[in-house]
């Protein structure tokens, strides 16, 4: 006899299970509810907003209401736009480089600092200053160091006779990335440095010792046991670091604000400009919508990080 089954019937049943897991856990959802408003309010609303405010034209002034639909016409303006892709590369440069040395000098900090040696307590606070330091602070601080009449390193490399004149850090079309790249290292190496000396806190001793009593040098051990330990911690880092210098906006803004010639211009600082600069709202929302689309694209990759080892344990 050929037994039959009902797609209807199985649907129900999950249905009716997903209510009654509802109802049992009624008072957890009432808990979080106050929250998940505030979420609505804060974030869902400017979101959807911003999507909306994508397909208009907006007059260059606040009176949104005299806006006018114009569909699809401020993407295909930003994407036929010669200022886009120069933009955009220079934000792919900024976050790659960023990332990429932040990362590698905190990696080389990590290693160093756990080894134990005299002062090392000393030396980990002086390296976290720059993290914990403000933003603004810092964009300011480096912003006269950078200085082409005053800045001290311009002054000592005229001085050791690297050059016969100050070095003009900013004000330089070819300069001026790789000078606020250097600042963003700078501020973010450290936040690496945590990040992966908490990861080498796991890496088990005896596997250390065991590869030194098999013959394994320095470089065997820690790319054939110290690496593989901290595989997860540094895709999560980098992730992280990714993602904060993508959304990046005080030390491009503060200390260049895009210049010169646009030479400095990426993304955030291009929608800011669109939006309080040129007052056009509609193309400015168009470009927060496609910043926000990459955005979440690197979010989804730092939550399949993050949930990676738990496919794999027992509910």
């Amino acid at each position: 006899m050929a037994v039959t089954s009902d797609p209807a019937s199985g649907s129900l049943r999950r249905d009716d299970g997903l209510l009654r897991r509802i109802v049992a856990h009624r008072a957890d959802y009432a808990y979080v509810l106050p929250a998940l408003v505030v979420m609505m309010v804060v974030i869902a609303y400017p979101i959807w907003f911003t999507i909306d405010m994508s397909f208009y034209k907006t007059p260059a002034s606040l009176q949104l209401r005299d806006r006018t639909f114009v569909g699809w016409k401020n993407y295909e303006t930003i994407l036929t736009a010669p200022a886009f892709w120069s933009v955009t590369l220079n934000t792919v440069i900024w976050t790659l480089a960023s990332t990429f040395f932040a990362f590698l000098l905190g990696l080389g900090a990590a290693l160093s600092l756990h080894r134990e040696f005299a002062g090392r307590a000393v030396l980990r606070a002086i390296l976290l200053i720059p993290y914990v330091i403000s933003a603004v602070a810092a964009s300011y601080l480096w912003k006269w160091l950078y200085h082409s009449d005053f800045g001290v390193i311009g002054a000592l490399s005229v001085q050791w006779g690297f050059t016969d004149k100050p070095i003009n850090f900013l004000d330089n079309i070819h300069t001026a990335l790789p000078s606020l790249i250097v600042v963003n290292i700078w501020r973010e190496f450290s936040f690496a440095m945590i990040m992966l000396m908490a990861g080498l806190q796991t890496v088990p001793e005896q596997l250390l010792r065991a590869a030194q009593v098999d013959g394994a040098n320095a470089w065997q051990r820690f790319w054939h046991v110290t690496a593989p330990h901290l595989k997860g911690v540094s895709m999560v880092t980098v992730l992280l670091l990714m993602v904060a210098n993508f959304n990046s906006f005080i030390v491009p803004y503060l200390m260049t604000g895009g210049g010169p010639a646009g030479a400095s211009d990426i993304w955030i600082t291009h929608i800011y400009q669109i939006a309080f600069g040129r007052q056009n709202w509609g193309l400015a929302s168009a470009y927060s919508v496609i910043l926000f689309i990459v955005m979440m694209c690197l979010g989804y990759f730092y939550v399949q990080a993050l949930t990676r080892g738990d496919k794999g344990r027992p509910e």
